[in-house]
């Protein structure tokens, strides 16, 4: 390097140099591609040259096509591109294909509790099994071609208390039958679930298909199934079995399933005997003209908890049927017949969580086959009940034990009781090499990997195999519970409200196939999705097939108004078997049927008729179901967004098709108010709106109660009134009901419908009436069989009685009007009855029309009701505890807190139990139970129903009565409270005045001097 060719500063002075190489191919580059600004036709002139490079072959034509790659590349990178042709996302027609219309939205219409992507809803709120139809020891064929034979076919229900066994038993059969590997490999339910694994959620419970049953366990609906089972001769019948709900608060799917069956059968726990839910359903199967058997369920109780020796055991399951036969016998409408036995043959005794069942001639046909016995096992059964004694050495039957001496025992203790004593003993106690030989010896074979299960799992392998499948139960219903053709005539008479003489009630009484179609639906049930609903029904007369056009009559149907009468179509028809439906062409007579299409226009109940062979004039209803329990606990319900109204409307009518004793209705404040029977009812119905029907958030209000107006007095003086056009008066008086009337009324005992001369001879008789006023009654209100009436009480010679009769249909519609609201708080008037002493009419008939004479009838009743010292009533709940004896004052306590008091404290007859029967009202019940179980440490259970109306203490006009805030009122204060709280809720003025019911300023001024307001 020449030093003097750089400056002291390290720069290049000297003379020019040559160029590199990469300079070189700088120039290069730069000559070939110009400038970049000269745009895309330079471009186009320079592809052209080298198109036309490659076209003239040689050396060169590969490096031309690689440099015009180089070139466009390097363009594309570098080129200079606008803003609003620029593109970051391929269009949707790139996407999507052609044809594809793309909408711009300039704002989010979604709101921002909306996600985005939705996830996916799986609707599905029951257990079912309809993907496949499971596998039965019977054909489904067979199953519905003997639904064909009537006389082979036994329509039941089973029912009972709370936690007594129905659904077991109904899984018992189940297990039986068809193919449940979840039931042969479970537990008993009494297994502690902290050392066993949980079981299958479809192990028990097979018609317990509902989430909440599922997750409570406990039945909360009626469900049925469809099944053919064998009795001990190997004779096959078809049962249709409803399993019913042991809870209070739902004893109307109780009746509704009674409406559907020919026969009860009752479960009774073998230790708790008779409860309170047992009694009402005995009472409302006499009612409903059932046969009745009884299954004496949890036998083993006797042996593992109580651990009673044989002797004792069979005392306590003779108090029982005593106690059953004790409740029958009081039941107004019982015969003799009814009563049950062993040894007659309606009586089974079970332990259905171990699996067996059986009645004396089962077990006695298994001595007679075991030893060849020369005797029928018929008649032998006689023998193994009551006072017959055996004498083991002697080998013979006698009546009286002294006969015997010491070594004579019952023949039910000895033949019966003591082998499964020892079963239970040896099954308990001994080890694999001592069980096995003992069980084989008896024709009972287990696996070797059974005997290494718990001791309760094995119990039930071993006394399942021992007692084998339940045909007992199966001789019992078959010989007890009349079939379908022999029950049509009485159910008939008891429920058809049309002429007994017609064509439809003949093909009724003889259950006739061939007759005209009428189906009674007395329950729907919704799909797995509670999309839509189907109707459960009983085929009185003819036979149903899929698209058939049929009528459909509603509860409030009459001859002659085709108001509630709706057209449809059967969109099809199945067996509903709880998990599964087993689709069918078409039923007959007598069978139960599931319907789908017909449900838009049935609220609760519905009468179903085909379109071509009943004429109008012999159509009428089955009678709707009658309930012994009330609504009386209502809450209202609002959505939490305003808009879902519509949502919460719509699912309030499911509501009210699911649940037979349901009732909403909205008040004149604009609330919607939903009536059950208590608190896990209406807990239900929100569950069930909340999560099934509506899908919306709803808030609640706190529970209250209903209402009801009644009088203590008779008017303090005749009050009359004048029609808007002061052409018509009416003058009434109101004075409240002998005992017991209102009771009559609401029962049924006594029907306007009667002959005038049968109505006047029932109160003649019952309640020393004379025989004219009995005749002058005009209307029960409100309703056909509301618990007030009123009465026509004028003189021929002080009234026109052609006029009076002209006007008597608007009378009765103001009397009901106001028998339907109250003037104290708007809630039904009770135990009243309204008196009319006088009309004067115009003689016009346009004068004296509906418009003029209904108001004042209105405006009458309540002046006449205000002047006779108007009370409120409130409902009153029955309790009944089960409690240790250690924790009755607690009870007491509780109750006392709560104006609750006892009615009955006596010990349960053969248990460690308590057993207390109280009073207290409905409004102070809320929450008691947790209340109770808070006291007594989870040891009392209680369940408690609607019982009847008592007038609550105080003067509800009462204006002097100081009412506190924020303070609980008690003794004389509570009507005036109750009435006051309850009119601002309903959006009413605080005080009730006359001066709006009284037009007539002088008799406004001897009311006011009377002292009657």
């Amino acid at each position: 390097m020449d030093a003097s060719s750089y400056d002291e500063f390290g720069n290049y002075i000297g003379p020019e140099l040559a160029s590199s190489s990469e300079e070189e191919e700088e120039s290069d580059y730069e000559a070939v591609h110009g400038d970049m600004a000269d745009g895309p036709g330079e471009i186009d002139q320079m592809d052209e040259q080298s198109d036309q490079e490659d076209h003239s072959g040689g050396e060169s034509g590969g490096y031309s096509e690689l440099t015009a790659m180089a070139r466009r590349m390097d363009i594309a990178q570098t080129q200079v591109v606008l803003h609003e042709d620029k593109k970051y996302y391929p269009d949707a027609e790139e996407v999507f294909g052609p044809g594809v219309e793309a909408l711009v939205q300039e704002e989010d219409t979604q709101p921002l509790t909306e996600p985005i992507i939705a996830p996916i809803k799986v609707r599905k709120f029951q257990v079912d099994e309809e993907a496949e139809l499971p596998d039965t020891s019977y054909t489904k064929e067979f199953l519905v071609d003997l639904l064909g034979y009537p006389a082979m076919t036994r329509n039941l229900t089973v029912a009972g208390h709370l936690h007594h066994g129905k659904t077991a038993l109904v899984d018992l059969l189940v297990a039986s039958t068809h193919v449940w590997p979840e039931w042969d490999k479970a537990a008993p339910m009494a297994t502690p679930t902290t050392k066993m694994p949980k079981p299958s959620e479809k192990a028990f419970g097979y018609t317990d298909v509902h989430q909440l049953e599922r997750q409570r366990g406990v039945s909360l609906k009626a469900m049925p199934i469809s099944l053919v089972a064998q009795d001990t001769k190997g004779k096959s019948y078809a049962l249709n079995i409803i399993d019913t709900p042991g809870h209070v608060n739902f004893f109307d799917e109780v009746v509704a399933s009674l409406r559907l069956a020919d026969g009860l059968v009752l479960v009774v726990d073998a230790v708790e005997g008779v409860m309170a839910n047992t009694e009402r359903i005995i009472q409302a199967a006499v009612r409903e003209r059932l046969s009745i058997t009884l299954v004496v369920n949890k036998v083993d109780r006797l042996i593992l908890e109580l651990k009673l020796p044989p002797a004792d055991a069979y005392y306590k399951l003779k108090l029982t049927i005593e106690e059953v036969n004790a409740v029958i016998a009081a039941c107004p409408l019982a015969t003799s017949s009814m009563c049950l036995s062993p040894e007659l043959g309606n009586v089974c005794f079970a332990s259905t969580s171990f699996g067996w069942c059986f009645s004396l001639q089962s077990f006695a046909k298994r001595y007679v086959e075991e030893w060849d016995m020369p005797v029928s096992p018929k008649d032998l059964a006689k023998r193994l009940w009551g006072d017959v004694y055996y004498h083991p050495e002697r080998r013979t039957f006698m009546r009286k034990r002294a006969e015997g001496g010491k070594d004579a025992k019952r023949s039910f203790v000895h033949f019966i009781l003591e082998p499964v004593y020892k079963l239970f003993a040896l099954v308990t106690s001994e080890d694999e090499p001592n069980l096995r030989p003992a069980l084989e010896a008896l024709g009972i074979h287990l696996r070797k990997t059974d005997y290494v299960m718990d001791v309760r799992s094995l119990l039930r392998r071993v006394l399942c195999q021992f007692f084998g499948p339940p045909t007992g139960f199966v001789d019992m219903c078959s010989a007890h519970v009349k079939s379908p053709l022999d029950s049509a005539a009485i159910k008939t008479e008891h429920l058809f409200t049309g002429n007994m003489d017609s064509e439809v009630a003949q093909a009724m009484r003889s259950c006739s196939a061939d007759g005209p179609l009428v189906i009674s639906v007395v329950k729907q049930y919704p799909s797995s999705d509670a999309s839509q609903f189907f109707a459960l029904g009983r085929i009185f007369s003819g036979t149903v097939t899929a698209d058939q056009a049929v009528r459909v009559l509603g509860e409030n149907y009459t001859p002659g108004d085709d108001e509630d009468m709706a057209l449809a179509t059967v969109s099809g028809a199945w067996l509903y078997c709880s998990r599964y439906k087993i689709p069918v062409s078409g039923l007959s007579a007598g069978s139960w049927i599931l319907l789908g299409g017909v449900d838009g226009s049935i609220s609760k109940t519905a009468t179903i008729f085909d379109t071509t062979t009943v004429s109008e004039d012999d159509l009428a209803i089955i009678r709707p179901l009658q309930f012994s329990a009330e609504s009386v606990m209502k809450i209202a319900v609002e959505p939490v967004v305003p808009t879902e109204l519509p949502k919460m409307l719509s699912g309030l009518r499911k509501i009210g098709k699911t649940y037979p004793l349901a009732q909403t209705r909205v008040e004149e404040s604009g609330e919607h108010v939903i009536l059950g029977t208590g608190e896990l009812y209406l807990d239900c119905i929100m569950h069930d709106l909340r999560c099934m029907y509506s899908e919306i958030e709803i808030k609640v209000a706190d529970p209250v109660v209903s209402f009801r107006e009644t009088v203590a007095e008779t008017s303090a003086l005749k009050v009359f009134g004048d029609s808007p056009n002061g052409k018509n008066r009416l003058t009434m008086i109101s004075e409240p009901m002998e005992r017991g009337i209102a009771e009559d009324i609401e029962s049924g005992r006594v029907l306007l419908s009667w002959p005038a001369r049968q109505v006047g001879q029932f109160f003649e008789s019952n309640y020393n009436w004379d025989i004219l006023a009995g005749r002058s009654i005009w209307a029960f209100g409100p309703g056909d069989c509301g618990p007030n009436m009123l009465s026509d009480d004028t003189l021929p010679g002080e009234t026109n009685k052609p006029r009076l009769r002209a006007v008597r249909d608007a009378v009765k519609q103001g009397f009901q009007w106001a028998a339907r609201e109250g003037p104290l708080c708007d809630e039904p008037m009770r135990n009243t009855r309204f008196r009319i002493l006088s009309a004067e009419l115009a003689e016009s008939a346009i004068h004296r029309g509906g418009g003029q004479v209904i108001p004042v009838a209105r405006r009458v009743c309540y002046s006449s009701f205000l002047t006779a010292e108007p009370r409120l009533m409130e409902p009153v709940n029955f309790v009944e505890i089960q409690a240790p004896a250690a924790c009755v004052s607690a009870v007491y306590t509780v109750l006392g807190r709560r104006r609750g008091h006892v009615t009955h404290d006596a010990p349960k007859a053969g248990s460690p139990m308590y057993m207390i029967k109280a009073l207290i009202p409905t409004i102070d019940s809320s929450g008691f139970e947790t209340d109770l179980r808070t006291y007594t440490q989870g040891q009392a259970f209680c369940q408690q129903y609607f019982d009847h109306w008592q007038v609550v203490p105080g003067d509800p006009l009462d204006k002097g009565t100081v009412l506190r805030a924020l303070e609980p009122s008690s003794g004389q204060q509570l009507a005036r409270d109750f009435m006051l709280k309850t009119r601002r809720r309903k959006g009413l003025s605080d005080d009730v005045t006359i001066d709006k019911f009284i037009d007539d300023p002088e008799l406004l001024e001897i009311v006011k001097s009377f002292g009657a307001m």
